[in-house]
């Protein structure tokens, strides 16, 4: 499983012209569900999605997590993060998940999110979405779970 962290001013996501999920301040979250992914490893995944530390303390430092600073959390599917780039010049998705497994992992992901944390917002699985953010800093990381 991978999470592809972006530290944003705002973000919201829109399907067929709708905003279906927005945050201020927060991490945007795109989550990508991999073949030999589980709930475990998804609720590992999240535990240290809310926790990383990368929001400034009193004195200016990448301290806080997300849980430390109350701010949004927008989760976004994209299965594009399982592909497999290392030769040639088109993606392979083959350790992608499948389409069900990739949904019911990313819907536990948001139910344990949801359980955790007080501002979670999502974008909708397997749709055609357009996602607009600030990013602040700008700051982005990549996390995997192996």
């Amino acid at each position: 499983m991978k999470a592809l962290l972006q530290r944003v001013s705002r973000a919201k996501v829109t399907v067929d012209g709708a905003v279906i999920g927005e945050i201020d301040a927060g991490l945007l979250v795109f989550l990508g569900v991999d073949k030999a992914d589980n709930e475990m490893i998804a609720e590992k995944l999240l535990a240290k999605v809310l926790s990383y530390r990368i929001f400034a303390d009193d004195i200016g430092k990448m301290n806080l997590g997300l849980k430390q600073t109350s701010g949004g959390l927008l989760v976004i599917s994209q299965f594009t993060l399982s592909a497999e780039t290392h030769k040639g010049l088109r993606p392979g998705f083959s350790s992608a998940a499948e389409p069900v497994k990739g949904e019911l992992l990313y819907n536990h992901f948001l139910t344990c999110a949801r359980n955790s944390h007080s501002q979670v917002a999502c974008g909708q699985f397997g749709a055609n979405m357009q996602v607009e953010l600030i990013n602040d800093g700008p700051v982005t990381f990549l996390l995997e779970s192996k």
